[in-house]
């Protein structure tokens, strides 16, 4: 996989959870340790994808 079907991929699982979290704020009752776990794992995504997009000539 190169680095930018990576960076995709991580993109898509971003927008994914994005969709998990909005599904669960929609519900009645929203379950606020899922969206705290989602929310989480969805900033790691986009550090990660930050730090892969970055580059720098040296």
């Amino acid at each position: 996989m190169s680095a930018v079907d990576h960076i995709e991929a991580l993109r898509a699982k971003h927008a994914m959870l994005e969709h998990a979290i909005d599904e669960e704020n929609a519900r009645p009752h929203p379950n606020d340790d899922a969206i705290c776990s989602l929310k989480k794992r969805k900033l790691q995504i986009k550090d990660e994808i930050t730090r892969l997009t970055r580059t720098k000539p040296h």
